[in-house]
């Protein structure tokens, strides 16, 4: 697998990101864009869950983009917290479209990347499914999760202080009727020693959710 360093057009400057294609040049069964958590926190595309939740993906045939958003690492521009990195990941979006035209489209992210997902899906058609890895319910807002009409799949830790499936469940029932949704138990936020777990378990749902659509 190898790793391209890209510059994507962003809408106040470039973002820097890192794209993962399929090896042999085979076509990719879908794209997807990944988001980290909260850049004040430390948040980076080079985040452990965030790699290896897009390793998961990429496992499964997908081409994988990871960028930083606004003001982070390399990108440009200055972090905004209040909605404007979903403009980042729509740029990221474009720009992945443009490396695998004609592919379907999915975007996700762990934490506030998850968030920024959920925000930039329920007005963006171009989005065909949703990864949410640690919808951060109990730290923010998380409620436009239920207007998210694309199918997807929800991955929460069971141990999680900024949000568990429990709490998740009691704030968005219905949330859980329309998403494929699955709790790694006994870990924090982090998926400290399961990030293989992690792995398999975002790969072995996109697999079945590709074969599901085929």
């Amino acid at each position: 697998m190898a790793t391209q360093k890209v510059q994507i057009p962003g809408p106040v400057g470039r973002l820097e990101g890192e794209l993962w294609l399929p090896d042999g040049g085979a076509t990719p069964a879908a794209a997807a864009v990944f988001c980290h958590p909260h850049p004040l926190h430390g948040g980076t595309m080079r985040n452990n869950v965030v790699h290896r939740a897009a390793r998961g993906l990429y496992d499964a045939g997908l081409a994988v983009l990871r960028f930083n958003f606004r003001g982070v690492g390399g990108s440009e521009g200055v972090h905004d917290g209040e909605g404007a990195e979903e403009e980042d990941l729509a740029a990221a979006l474009t720009f992945l479209a443009e490396q695998a035209p004609g592919t379907p489209l999915w975007a996700g992210g762990f934490s506030f990347g998850s968030r920024t997902a959920v925000g930039l899906a329920v007005r963006d058609p171009r989005i065909e499914r949703v990864v949410l890895v640690a919808l951060p319910v109990i730290a923010y807002d998380c409620s436009r999760a239920l207007e998210v009409q694309q199918p997807g799949a929800i991955f929460m830790a069971g141990d999680d202080t900024f949000g568990t499936l429990d709490v998740l469940r009691g704030q968005m029932p219905a949330l859980l009727e329309r998403f494929h949704v699955e709790e790694v138990e006994g870990v924090d936020h982090f998926f400290t020693d399961k990030l293989d777990d992690l792995r398999a378990r975002i790969s072995n749902w996109a697999r079945a959710s590709l074969e599901d659509h085929a």
